[in-house]
């Protein structure tokens, strides 16, 4: 990242309130040396993150969000929520909620390809995500950390408008690492982004040489103002149902793994009815 931490936090507190400014300084960071964690997160960038997502958050989605009281304040935890909207400004919003709501830095869990984007990937790195490896995610949580998960991945983001609001394949790791860390799971939905971007296409081929999985051919040109409705449910508490050697246990990592899709698919389901069709009210 070619900006240094000094300037970083300069422009951040240009831009946030002292409220904010405080919460960044109050975070719990691990400090590995030079201000940096084990994994690149560094507070400066964090607070250059929210200075960069607070005003998308605050006037142009107006992010609502419902139950974020039930995200454990200390301890490993993985929020899992569904994927939508062509680009992640759904994690964008979700990170900043759970930062100002439960005042502790996520660390979105992103696909590999994410982390070779040009200054995106350093600077998504230094604001706290890594890549979905088994060695990244299982270190983060026995040292107590907050993930930010989306197991529908890039087949979430990228459906068609058509598939709108339908989970895709719900991949199973983060059951695995919940069973095996005794790690609470806290299921998120999030209503608005589905809107925010139709996809008319996929361009696969040059999407590859460009190194993503594809090139996405949008309805506009940027995200529409649709207003972001957030509903966390209850913790699934996988440590009491079930022990940490069952997470070697196939089929108990997909029984778990389907509690917590059927939980996210209910708060869908609650949040589009509480919408009643509204997109940007």
């Amino acid at each position: 990242m070619s900006i240094p931490p000094a300037v970083a936090r300069a422009l951040a507190h240009a831009r946030l309130s002292a409220e904010d400014r405080a919460l960044i300084d109050a975070l719990p960071i691990a400090d590995a040396g030079y201000g940096y964690d084990p994994f690149g997160l560094h507070r400066d960038f964090v607070g250059l993150s929210l200075a960069i997502t607070r005003p998308l958050y605050d006037r142009y989605f107006r992010v609502r969000s419902v139950g974020a009281e039930h995200v454990p304040r200390m301890g490993p935890v993985i929020v899992a929520a569904n994927h939508s909207g062509t680009l992640p400004t759904d994690a964008m919003m979700l990170w900043t909620d759970l930062l100002l709501k439960v005042r502790r830095p996520p660390r979105p869990v992103e696909d590999h390809f994410v982390q070779t984007l040009p200054l995106i990937g350093s600077f998504f790195a230094r604001g706290g995500a890594v890549g979905g490896s088994r060695g990244n995610t299982r270190a983060l949580l026995a040292a107590g950390e907050l993930l930010m998960i989306f197991p529908e991945g890039v087949p979430g983001i990228g459906k068609p408008y058509s598939e709108r609001y339908k989970l895709q394949t719900w991949r199973v790791g983060h059951a695995e690492l919940a069973i095996r860390h005794s790690a609470p799971v806290v299921p998120v939905a999030l209503v608005g982004p589905e809107e925010q971007m139709p996809q008319l296409a996929r361009l696969e081929g040059l999407g590859r040489r460009l190194g993503l999985p594809y090139l996405p051919v949008p309805a506009t040109p940027l995200p529409l103002p649709v207003r972001y409705r957030l509903h966390y449910g209850p913790p699934i508490p996988m440590h009491r149902l079930y022990r940490p050697e069952q997470a070697d246990d196939p089929e108990i990592v997909r029984e778990a793994s389907q509690r917590v899709h059927d939980a996210v698919e209910a708060l869908l389901a609650v949040g589009l009815r509480e919408r009643k069709g509204r997109l940007f009210t």
